[in-house]
Order: structure tokens, then sequence, then C-alpha cells
């Protein structure tokens, strides 16, 4: 994400990330699944449930038809199984970031 000139931070846990003074900038977020204590989808749902709008994307080794339905379900942009194409997820990305925009004028 770097090399394509984002500002990344990175966090070891969920809880860090929800504590984060940068959690009201941020613009997308990128989560793995099967993280300890919190899921990347109890992390979504708790963002959502304190009104943070944040475009999500969940990647995964262990990928789960329930687990997609629900991420589905819970509006988030992209459910990606490792090994994931970098051009899927770039693209995983735009589309994040474009559904995080306002509404053109008019529209």
């Amino acid at each position: 994400m770097r090399s394509l000139g984002y500002d990344v931070a990175t966090f070891p846990s969920a809880a860090d990330f929800l504590a984060s003074p940068r959690l009201a900038e941020t613009a997308c977020l990128i989560a793995d699944v099967h993280m300890p204590k919190m899921t990347g989808l109890e992390l979504h749902e708790r963002l959502t449930e304190a009104g943070y709008a944040i475009p999500t994307i969940l990647v995964t080794a262990y990928p789960d038809d329930a687990d997609h339905t629900r991420a589905q379900n819970d509006g988030v942009v992209c459910y990606l199984p490792k090994p994931f194409d970098e051009q899927h997820l770039v693209r995983c990305l735009r589309a994040a970031l474009k559904s995080a925009e306002p509404p053109e004028e008019g529209s």
C-alpha cells in the first residue's frame, strides 16, 4: 500500500486499532478475518455499531461460505481468500475508497 502512495498504519490487534487516535481518520480498513480475541468480522461490526462507516476489506487464509455471506450482508467491500492477486487487492482498495467519497452534487 505504501508503494502505491497510501499512508499506512498497522496495529498489533483489533483492540489497539479501536483505541487509536487514527481511528476517525481511517479511510479504509484491511483486516484478517481470523485474529486473536476479535475477528475481522467482529471488528467491522463494532465499528459500524460505534458509528464509523469505514470501508472494510477482509482477508482470510480459511475462506468460509458463512463468513463470506456475513461479510457481504454487513457491508464489507471485499472478502479475499489468501493467496490473492495483488491487483485484486488494489481493485478492492479503490472500490473501498470510492465508496467512502461523499456523493457528487445533484446525485
